[in-house]
C-alpha cells in the first residue's frame, strides 16, 4: 500500500527554481485545497486557475497562493467567437491557461494529485525534477541504456556516437503516478483495485519516431520551444469523445518535436494520483476514440511534415491540413477538430504576438 507524502511542517522552498519563469496550471470544478500539501513546492509560484463548469460557483483558494483564476465567462471575453476552440465541462480547458500564460515554462496538475514519497520515505518535489529534466538535453536520436545520461550519477554508454552526445533541447517533462494509474476504463473495469506501488527511479528520453500516450495531469513543458501545439483539442460537452484531450496534445507535440528536433522526457517525477475515476463514465466517453485510435496511431506515425515548416505554428497547421484530409473520413468531429486547431493557433497568436516574445 502506497500513502502520500506528509508535508506537514515543511518549510516553503526559499529558493525556488525559474520562480519568475514558470506559470502553474491546474484546471478544476471544485476548491483546491490540495494546494495545502504541496505549498513547500508551489507556494512561491504564480498560479493560472482555468474554472470549469458553472461560472458562478466559487473556487477557494488556500492563502498565500499568488494566482490569476479565469471561468468560462472570461474566457469567451478575451476569446471571442475563438473561445469554440476551448473544451467545455472537461480538463482540456487547461490549455486555455497555457495560451494566457506569458512566462517560458509552464507546469500543469490535476487537483486530485498529491505529494509522493520516494522509496526513502522523502516527499517528492515534483516541479524541481520537472525544472531538471528540461533544463538539460535530450537523446532522441540513439537510445542510451543507462537511460538519462545527463543525470548525476550516469553517463553515455560505451557505443554512444560522440556526434550526438550534445543532444537536443527538450521541450515537455512527462511524469508519472504512484497508487491510481493512469488507466482506460476496460482496463479499469477488469483491474479495479490495481494500484501502482513501483517507484522507478529513471528518466529517458523518447526515442524520435516513438509515441507515446501523454497524461496531462503531471506535466511540464517549455512554452517557447512547444506551447502553440499543446492543444487538448475539443473534448467534453457537446464532443463525441472525451478522455483523450492529452493524448491528441501528445501525439501531435511528439510528431513536431521529431520534425524539429526537440526532445520529450518520460519518468520521474512521481506524484500521488488520490483517486479513480468512474470507469463506467469514463466509457461512454471513450467508447469511440477506442476504436479510432486504432486509426488515430497510424495516421500520426505516418504524418510527414514538410521542410518549409520551421515553427511550431507552421507545423501545426500542417498537422491540421493532414488531420481534414486523413481523418475526416473516420467521423466528422475530425473535421471540426481541424478546424479548431487552426482557431487555437490563430487565438494564440493574437494573444501572443511574436513581438511580444521577443521572436521574429
Amino acid at each position: 500500500m502506497v500513502e502520500p507524502a506528509n508535508t506537514v511542517g515543511l518549510p516553503v522552498n526559499p529558493t525556488p527554481l525559474l520562480k519568475d519563469e514558470l506559470d502553474i496550471v491546474i484546471p478544476t470544478i471544485r476548491n483546491l485545497d490540495f494546494l495545502e500539501m504541496w505549498r513547500p513546492f508551489l507556494q512561491p509560484y504564480h498560479l493560472i486557475i482555468v474554472q470549469d463548469g458553472d461560472p458562478s460557483k466559487k473556487i477557494h483558494v488556500p492563502e498565500g497562493y499568488d494566482y490569476e483564476l479565469y471561468n468560462r465567462n472570461d474566457i469567451n471575453r478575451i476569446l471571442g467567437p475563438k473561445a469554440s476552440c476551448i473544451s467545455f465541462k472537461d480538463s482540456a480547458c487547461r490549455c486555455f491557461g497555457y495560451m494566457v500564460s506569458k512566462k517560458k515554462y509552464i507546469f500543469t496538475i490535476d487537483d486530485d494529485c498529491f505529494v509522493a514519497k520516494d522509496p526513502s520515505g522523502k516527499a517528492v518535489n515534483a516541479l524541481e525534477q520537472h525544472i531538471k529534466n528540461l533544463l538539460c538535453p535530450s537523446s532522441p536520436f540513439f537510445f542510451n541504456t543507462l537511460y538519462d545520461p545527463y543525470r548525476e550519477g550516469a553517463d553515455f554508454v560505451r557505443g554512444y556516437p560522440f556526434s550526438l552526445r550534445e543532444g537536443v533541447s527538450t521541450a515537455v517533462s512527462h511524469g508519472l503516478w504512484l497508487n491510481i494509474p493512469d488507466y482506460d476504463a476496460p482496463t479499469q473495469l477488469v483491474k479495479p483495485k490495481e494500484r501502482n506501488t513501483r517507484y522507478v527511479d529513471a528518466v529517458m528520453t523518447i526515442p524520435k519516431g516513438t509515441l507515446f500516450p501523454m497524461c496531462g495531469m503531471n506535466l511540464a513543458f517549455d512554452r517557447d520551444l512547444i506551447g502553440p501545439a499543446m492543444y487538448f483539442g475539443l473534448m467534453g460537452d457537446g464532443q463525441p469523445i472525451g478522455r483523450y484531450d492529452d493524448m491528441w496534445a501528445g501525439w501531435c507535440i511528439k510528431v513536431i518535436c521529431d520534425h524539429l528536433s526537440l526532445g520529450v522526457k518520460t519518468g520521474l517525477p512521481y506524484i500521488y494520483h488520490s483517486k479513480a475515476s468512474n470507469p463506467f463514465v469514463n466509457l461512454k466517453k471513450e467508447y469511440k476514440g477506442i476504436f479510432w485510435q486504432e486509426e488515430i496511431i497510424p495516421f500520426f506515425q505516418n504524418a510527414k511534415l514538410s521542410k518549409e515548416a520551421v515553427t511550431v505554428q507552421q507545423c501545426y497547421i500542417e498537422l491540421s491540413k493532414l488531420v481534414k484530409e486523413k481523418l475526416s473520413s473516420l467521423d466528422p468531429y475530425f473535421d471540426k477538430l481541424a478546424d479548431a486547431m487552426v482557431t487555437w493557433i490563430e487565438a494564440w497568436d493574437e494573444l501572443n504576438p511574436p513581438a511580444a516574445n521577443g521572436k521574429a
